[in-house]
């Protein structure tokens, strides 16, 4: 018999989720912990390094009478402020379980809105609005090591869309490719890549190809989560659509598409609106 002086927190349940994709062999795969309560930083961590995405979420507080919830997210290798695609999946299963409508989320990014509905097929979806965006240019410091790590070069890529440093509740680098076969090649130094990222505090590096004004391609490096790209990602698309506000080149509309995964064998599909007046996105 052994004795301890704690006692021992019952493993949690872990719902596993797939997001931006209708199809569960596409989109971004997220676990989520809807009572995360008893748990402390180093157990999500574990947690999240056992399920093995790039993210997964856990509740920490909730309020179900005000549907108004504290939300972490954790890769395999540390915690991230925000998370789109884990977002929408942790607000999807909380529909199923508590009805459709309006959701808040605590992160530690900020509060994000979410509206929840049924559609005609029956399925429950989602959808965020981002914290407020803001972009700035790269540095030719910054712009020249991600170059370096990523074995790309500046003829490689479009001077219409030039070098930024986007945020919508974390922070990417946009890089656009100037042809869909610069993308396509995508073979990073993955250590050296990391390094660059966490010496400039970057979640991902959005890496687009414009398709038209209205459709774009992406593929986004996440080597500092352990993982070496990610399938479909929400903020970076917040982020963008963003960027592409402030450059003045988003379509009439307002809204565009990202198709992501592509490339990796998991194709998703991520639509865009900004919110007039407000600087936020709809992911």
């Amino acid at each position: 018999m052994t004795t301890s002086g704690t006692t021992a927190v019952p493993a949690p349940d872990i719902l596993r989720y797939t997001a931006f994709s209708s199809d569960p062999s596409g989109g971004n795969p997220a676990g989520v912990v809807l009572d995360a309560r008893a748990l402390d930083d180093e157990a999500m961590l574990a947690v999240a390094a056992e399920v093995g995405y790039s993210e997964s979420a856990f509740l920490t507080e909730r309020d179900e009478a005000a549907r108004r919830f504290r939300i972490r997210y954790f890769s395999p290798l540390a915690e991230v402020d925000f998370c789109g695609h884990a977002t929408v999946a942790t607000a999807v299963a909380l529909a199923e379980r508590l009805g459709e409508g309006p959701l808040l989320f605590l992160t530690n990014a900020g509060e994000i809105t979410l509206d929840t509905a049924r559609g005609a097929d029956g399925a429950v979806r989602a959808t965020l609005t981002s914290v407020p965006t803001r972009t700035r240019p790269a540095t030719d410091a910054e712009l020249d090591q991600s170059l370096a790590a990523l074995r790309w070069s500046r003829v490689d890529l479009d001077p219409s869309l030039p070098p930024h440093v986007a945020f919508g509740g974390v922070e990417h680098l946009v890089l656009a490719a100037a042809t869909r076969e610069r993308l396509r090649a995508l073979d990073y130094d993955f250590d050296g890549l990391a390094e660059v990222m966490r010496r400039h505090g970057w979640t991902t590096l959005q890496l687009v190809w414009r398709e038209s004004a209205e459709r774009f391609h992406a593929r986004d490096p996440f080597p500092i989560g352990g993982v070496v790209e990610d399938a479909a990602t929400g903020a970076a698309a917040a982020a963008f659509g963003g960027y592409l506000r402030d450059l003045d080149a988003l379509p009439a509309s307002g809204a565009f598409t990202i198709r992501q995964g592509e490339d990796m064998g998991r194709p998703s599909t991520l639509t865009v609106a900004s919110v007039p007046g407000t600087g936020r996105t709809r992911p």
